[in-house]
């Protein structure tokens, strides 16, 4: 049986402006850049610089929100209110905190050769048959960017036949990857990580050292990467002082021989920080990038059209048309100028609240001095959502005196002491990392024994605890960090 009845319901949508809003205070510097270059080249009546006060004639002062399922009238629009100049916008009076040295330097990147080019380049001073030159360009095609071929002789055989058209056998394959082998940088082409290092250990000249060295990773690559030292000296017949010589030589080896190929094209990401703390006179000073509060104003042309249109007797239907397209991209740019205004209101809104709440890390740059601080108590203490805080901590850099920091890092959570107390969980990984740091190689403390030490401290925790911190920290089990 079907029935009727009414039902009313509150909900909270969020209006594309405010959407629009998150992802600007999201973006950091760089992107926020390129999506102020984007909004200026689709919206006309939007422009940047700065506009002499004296030729300043009007600017649009209308507080309606338009909404683009609104049939607008050319009649309705009160061209008076975009064409106030009854006192000069807000944006107009903002500070930059940058001078006019500081403008905006492009990095010049350098064509350079790309690493598989310069692989080819030197597989043409061998003498290879065309078959040869085939696979050999393929095997290089397929070294990754660490400089292994990390594919099985199978795979590459079915590839070459399959794309290539080159048929052939694993046996061939495995003597052209032997000529790989023997181009620089030394390692390259390898399929794993012993097959790298023995390759460059066996282009050396050969010493005693190399020589066990050689055969340590030739013939005792397990025992060697689970740093059984007395295994190896039982094994090989010889004394610590002679590992230790042969795993020094190891350890000078280049395990990611593509990394260390300087004429690679890969851009380095350049980090633009978002803030910049300074301490004067023994107080903290936050500033805002300036680059992030760029002077935009509305379009003169387009405030003469309007102005023509208000002046004009006989309105014709294009002209209506006109108007209302103007009005369209009038609301546009107004709405992205406030937008960008809340933005940085947002940013420094935050981050100063930051900055205090963590006032004594940023006086003393010593992270054992951070304070337990969640998104959620920074939120409260500006009144905003804890979304918001997230989007601004998430992607911005703050420049302080001891190194350029993502905000994020200064967020943890907090443990209690012996005392009771709240600490930071950040400072125990750094009293962690110390502790560490100072053990003696020979005997590396065990997890158990690191836990016992930070009880002493005066910080009780579970050695489950400390082995996930110690992961954290990417730091490697005791067995691990043992040296001769």
């Amino acid at each position: 049986m079907l029935k009727q009845h009414l039902q009313f319901k509150l909900s909270q949508k969020l209006s594309p402006q405010q959407i629009q809003l998150m992802k600007l205070i999201q973006l950091p510097t760089q992107a926020f850049e390129q999506r102020l270059k984007q909004e200026l080249e689709e919206n006309p009546a939007l422009e940047s610089g700065k506009e002499n006060k004296e030729e300043y004639d009007s600017e649009f002062d209308n507080n309606d929100d338009y909404n683009d399922n609104e049939t607008i009238n050319a009649e309705d629009i009160n061209v008076d209110e975009y064409l106030s100049d009854d006192e000069i916008p807000d944006y107009r009076t903002q500070v930059n905190n940058y001078s006019s040295d500081d403008e905006e330097k492009t990095m010049p990147y350098a064509a350079g050769t790309s690493f598989t080019q310069h692989l080819i380049n030197q597989l043409n001073t061998y003498r290879l048959t065309d078959e040869e030159r085939d696979i050999a360009e393929f095997l290089v095609g397929s070294v990754d960017e660490s400089g292994y071929i990390r594919r099985s002789l199978s795979d590459i055989m079915d590839d070459l036949a399959f794309t290539q058209n080159v048929y052939t056998e694993e046996s061939n394959i495995k003597n052209v990857l032997k000529i790989v082998h023997q181009l620089d940088p030394a390692g390259v082409g390898a399929r794993n990580l012993q097959e790298c290092l023995s390759i460059q250990l066996h282009r050396k000249e050969k010493t005693p050292d190399i020589e066990l060295a050689i055969d340590i990773i030739d013939n005792a690559f397990e025992q060697f990467t689970k740093k059984h030292y007395q295994k190896l000296i039982q094994k090989f017949d010889i004394s610590e002082m002679q590992l230790k010589d042969a795993i020094s030589e190891i350890e000078h080896l280049n395990p990611k021989p593509g990394g260390s190929y300087s004429g690679n094209n890969r851009i380095v990401e350049h980090i633009v920080p978002d803030f910049a703390i300074k301490i004067v006179d023994s107080e903290l000073e936050l500033t805002l990038n300036g680059r992030n509060a760029p002077e935009l104003h509305v379009s003169r042309e387009y405030n003469n059209m309007l102005k023509g249109y208000k002046d004009s007797k006989d309105k014709s239907k294009s002209q209506k048309d006109a108007i209302i397209f103007i009005k369209q991209k009038l609301d546009a740019a107004k709405w992205f100028i406030e937008a960008i205004k809340q933005r940085q209101q947002t940013l420094f809104v935050t981050m100063s609240a930051i900055m205090h709440y963590q006032k004594e890390y940023f006086l003393t740059g010593d992270e054992r001095n951070l304070k337990p601080m969640i998104l959620k108590d920074i939120a409260d203490e500006i009144n905003m959502d804890v979304s918001t805080v997230s989007r601004v901590a998430n992607s911005k850099y703050v420049d302080t005196p001891y190194g350029t920091k993502l905000i994020k890092e200064f967020f943890s959570e907090s443990m209690k002491n012996d005392q009771g107390e709240d600490v930071s969980t950040r400072e125990i990984k750094k009293i962690l990392e110390t502790v560490i740091e100072e053990e003696d190689k020979k005997k590396p403390l065990t997890d158990e024994t690191l836990a016992g030490i930070l009880k002493e401290k005066g910080y009780p925790i579970a050695r489950r605890t400390v082995a996930k911190y110690r992961e954290q920290l990417d730091i490697p089990v005791a067995r691990l960090r043992k040296k001769i």
